[in-house]
């Protein structure tokens, strides 16, 4: 596995840690949904969640938070009709970067809407 790879799967991680710490429930990971990879699935209560997790080394050129462009805004809202006859869905970014002090992880609720 590349380092690249390495990284990513451990943003994933974290965020996953960070999600279930904040009371979501991770169902699912790096899965297809309406022909779009998700990197997490995740449940709020009765809202179905998909979430992206962007990971950048430092907030240089704009963070993790803002390479979620309007081609990957599209795939994610393809990804969320998918899970419309599940119930509520809504579409979560978890961005993390990294800073002197640590990892610095970011959670924007309903980032991406139609």
């Amino acid at each position: 596995m590349g380092v690249a790879r390495q990284r990513g799967r451990a943003a994933e991680d974290l965020a996953r840690a960070y999600l279930e710490l904040s009371g979501s429930a991770v169902c699912e990971r790096n899965v297809r949904l309406g022909g779009v990879e998700v990197d997490l699935v995740a449940e709020d209560g009765n809202t179905q969640v998909v979430v992206e997790v962007k990971y950048r080394q430092s907030s240089e050129y704009g963070g993790a938070a803002l390479a979620v462009d309007g081609s990957k805004r599209a795939r994610l809202l393809r990804a969320a009709r998918a899970l419309e006859p599940r119930g509520p869905v809504r579409i979560d970014v978890v961005a993390i970067e990294l800073t002197p002090e640590g990892a610095q992880v970011r959670h924007y609720r309903n980032a991406i809407t139609q």
